[in-house]
């Protein structure tokens, strides 16, 4: 890919209130990047867009668009990748579902997504759009390795402006409950291939009957790859879930599943099935084929089940007992809505809810919105026991203290779609009792396992060039902060196993294998609280899904947040990819946004990543003027945090929108006073003086339409001249910008 030929920034266009954001950001960052002959393009990877390139032949000319993640999963190949990814929804089914609704409602011909395809036609359907679901977008981009951290202007504020804890009592019955046994963490095998056993492998399912089935030809196993294989019991994990309802009422607690069915698309949405099946108990027992009969998923969640009951002829009669079920209270997403824990599987996701059950004291809450204790279901217990510990940690120390309290950063392994969740081509649920194996180049059967029908097999492979380079990462993050430093790997775990063969010999090459511990998550959590508890800091050193949990536990534990950490991916090939935080809470904010013309995202993410991506493009492109203008995004960062103008969350109160206008003004203030380049002083300063001048009109012309409703023309697929009318209001503030 040219170098001429490339934006230098590329801004990723993504969904929800992050894009909506970008609305009102993007023509700021042009108007001064601008200045120093920075050019900022955009790439579109939302749901919609992605949904709209994967059928370019159902669509009009003027319809379609190019397969962006494509064409950014080439230019991160490169040293000239320099992208801001803002978090992008990792779709489940019912949101891809509601995504191609909207677009057929715009016109876009899409064909339905088949939920139980019947025809060569339908599967091929549901193929294209399987593609599309769950974290298609983080594997592509993430061509290197993850360096996440609180940046110090965040981290100090935090400390000075303490936000709200939940109070911990050691008497509190909130618990992590997972499965004794049977699950992926007891089912797992690991080995890492040799030379002699490189090639095409394939994984496939012979049934009692000596009938073979290939459920993924053509896979390519690279010499040095650890290659995992496990599987979760369907027998076990409903006794399980089952068990876990009853203890629950036992204890007076309520009920609440946490899972990730968004990123495992695969695996999660199946195990999500199983507990709306385990509550619904004897009347799923009943009524269960009926239902599906009438198109209600457990997969897709109590909401679906629900809405395909309401259909059928004997619905008051379903409807009577399930409502005499005799179950314990609901961890519920809206008490005032009635949306349970189980209504749709991408309403719980675990790294955001757990932390946000733990930050408030152990406290969730009921159908009446009352507060109180809660069970906290993790079925599978390869992780479940960082939230267990910590949870324990609380309960014997009390919370923890924003004031005082170190932090932990994380450096995450994640290159080349290492552990990808489960990776999701290489999940299946057993088609019936037999044997699934991974079959090697030669003929060698690496791993096998015997199945039943239903239970969810996985596979998951991380690739030796991303170990390398993340042990690398990890010793360059010690050697410059000189932190405790933690690999977060569990030797009794088959696939940790293997990765502390890669680990020990490289500290030891180093010479700095004094620097560093190998623990297990549980031990790693104990001691990493105690380490920030006493004002310290440590570096967690983890696989990909612990990076993604780590990186939202610790953040909303210290800064209230994980939207406003600085997440830097430096690229294997050279470049930078600079993410801008999480993403969990942006649907409620559009819904705020669409009922009361309030955003309440906070743009301290997309500031932070800005300001490295800038800093970045003067390191390596030699761009001098670049890394003023990232000297002075650092500076706008720290007046957003010092003069409190990040947005409430109330409506009539500051927003999103106004936190943008001060970001400018303390950016081009910044620029105005330097002195390391005469001609942006110059050029900043009359926009410094302008955007102090017309503060009150801004700010009024800001806050105008508060509290009313916002239309921006979609929700997946906004309309833009109606997304800039909303997200910039202020006539002023467009004029000094352009």
């Amino acid at each position: 890919m040219a170098q001429s030929q490339t934006p230098d920034i590329i801004y990723t266009k993504v969904d929800e209130a992050p894009e909506l954001a970008s609305a009102s950001f993007l023509p700021i960052i042009r108007r001064f990047t601008k200045a120093a002959g920075i050019d900022v393009g955009t790439r579109d990877i939302s749901l919609a867009g992605r949904i709209i390139a994967t059928f370019p032949e159902n669509l009009t000319a003027e319809q379609r668009q190019s397969d962006d993640l494509a064409w950014l999963g080439e230019l991160v190949k490169t040293p000239q990748a320099n992208v801001i990814k803002l978090p992008n929804i990792s779709a489940s089914v019912p949101q891809l579902v509601a995504a191609v609704e909207e677009l057929q409602a715009k016109g876009y011909t899409l064909p339905d997504y088949p939920e139980d395809p019947q025809t060569d036609a339908e599967r091929e359907v549901r193929a294209r759009y399987d593609t599309i679901k769950g974290s298609a977008v983080n594997p592509v981009l993430r061509e290197g390795n993850s360096d996440r951290r609180a940046a110090r202007a965040v981290k100090n504020f935090a400390q000075a402006n303490p936000h709200s804890m939940g109070t911990w009592d050691a008497a509190s019955k909130t618990k992590v409950s997972s499965m004794p046994g049977d699950d992926f963490y007891a089912n797992e095998v690991s080995a890492t291939i040799s030379a002699a056993q490189a090639g095409t492998a394939r994984i496939e399912f012979e049934g009692a009957d000596g009938a073979v089935t290939v459920l993924k030809e053509a896979w390519p196993l690279e010499e040095g790859t650890i290659a995992d294989a496990t599987f979760m019991s369907a027998k076990a994990l409903s006794a399980f879930l089952a068990g876990a309802i009853e203890d629950t009422k036992a204890d007076g607690t309520m009920f609440s599943l946490h899972m990730k069915a968004t990123m495992m698309k695969v695996s999660d949405p199946i195990i999500f099935g199983h507990a709306v099946k385990a509550w619904l108990g004897p009347v799923w027992d009943k009524h269960g084929a009926a239902i599906a009969a009438a198109g209600g998923s457990p997969n897709s969640g109590l909401a679906d089940v629900l809405a395909a009951i309401e259909t059928m002829d004997n619905a008051a009669e379903i409807v009577a007992e399930i409502a005499a079920l005799a179950r314990p209270s609901m961890y519920m997403v809206d008490s005032d809505k009635g949306i349970t824990n189980l209504h749709v599987p991408s309403d719980v996701i675990i790294d955001a809810s757990m932390p946000a059950v733990i930050r408030a004291g152990g406290k969730g809450w009921d159908e009446t919105g009352a507060k109180g204790d809660t069970n906290c279901v993790i079925p599978d217990r390869c992780y479940a026991t960082v939230y267990d510990e910590t949870i324990n940690f609380f309960k014997a120390n009390g919370a923890l203290d924003v004031t005082t309290a170190g932090a932990v950063a994380n450096v995450g392994l994640m290159a080349q779609k290492a552990e990808e969740y489960g990776s999701h081509p290489t999940t299946f649920e057993a088609p019936a009792d037999g044997v699934i194996r991974i079959v090697l180049a030669d003929g060698e059967t690496l791993h096998s396992h015997s199945v039943e029908a239903g239970d969810i097999w996985r596979s998951c492979t991380v690739k030796k060039a991303p170990i390398e380079n993340w042990i690398e990462l990890a010793m360059d993050r010690q050697r410059l902060t000189g932190s405790e430093a933690i690999f977060w790997l569990d030797a009794n775990r088959a696939h940790d196993a293997q990765l502390i063969e890669y680990v020990k010999p490289a500290l030891q090459e180093a010479g700095v294998e004094d620097k560093f511990e190998i623990m297990a998550p549980r031990e790693a959590t104990a001691q990493s609280l105690k380490t920030i508890t006493a004002g310290k800091d440590s570096i967690a050193i983890t696989g990909n899904v612990l990076r993604d949990y780590l990186t939202d536990l610790f953040p909303i534990l210290e800064l209230g947040t994980s939207a406003k950490m600085l997440s830097i991916v430096k690229l294997m090939q050279g470049g930078g990819l600079f993410e801008t935080g999480a993403g969990g809470s942006a649907p409620k904010h559009v819904q705020q946004l669409h009922a009361e013309n309030h955003l309440r995202w906070d743009s301290m993410g997309e500031f932070c990543a800005l300001g490295e991506s800038l800093n970045f493009l003067a390191d390596a492109r030699g761009n001098a003027k670049a890394g003023v203008l990232g000297a002075a995004a650092e500076a706008a960062t720290q007046g957003i945090l010092d003069d409190n103008r990040s947005p409430s969350r109330k409506a009539g109160e500051p927003d999103n929108r106004h936190s943008h206008y001060w970001f400018a003004r303390y950016w081009a203030e910044a620029l105005a006073a330097q002195s390391d380049d005469a001609d942006l002083a110059a050029e900043f300063a009359p926009l410094a003086k302008a955007l102090a001048e017309g503060e009150a009109a801004v700010l009024a012309e800001l806050s105008a339409g508060s509290g009313a409703a916002a239309d921006t023309g979609g929700y997946f697929r906004n309309d833009d001249a109606q997304t800039a009318a909303v997200m910039r209001p202020s006539a002023t503030l467009n004029a000094i910008v352009g």
